[in-house]
């Protein structure tokens, strides 16, 4: 019989600056920072997931128009919202607001303790 790992507890707080990125403070006390732009690469949704595996098959895969920011226009969040006690959802100002960030999906992509894209 296998049992399943409980997922993550919340975090203490959430802190995001809509220019520059979320950071965690979690209840073991550690504290991540994630960057707007790294939290919009690394989205868990369908869409952008299968970018990135494109990409790690083909680093020459033309990019659609949603994955190239404007320069002009710097990437920022717009809005952030509970889903559950599990997750949060980003809205970013490119319009992308279909990834569900778990806790547990956060802790995996931290960019302190992993060298994920």
């Amino acid at each position: 019989m296998h049992l399943a790992t409980p997922p993550p507890p919340p975090p203490k707080h959430l802190d995001l600056k809509k220019d520059r990125g979320l950071t965690v403070h979690w209840h073991d006390d550690t504290t991540t920072f994630y960057p707007i732009e790294y939290l919009r690469r690394m989205s868990p949704s369908a869409e952008t997931r299968t970018l990135r595996e494109q990409l790690a098959k083909n680093p020459l895969t033309v990019l659609p128009p949603s994955a190239v920011s404007d320069p002009a226009k710097p990437l920022t969040a717009t809005n952030i919202e509970p889903v559950g006690n599990y997750a949060i959802c980003i809205t970013f100002s490119d319009g992308h607001n279909t990834g569900i960030y778990s806790w547990q999906y956060l802790r995996e992509i931290d960019p302190n303790l992993n060298t994920l894209p």
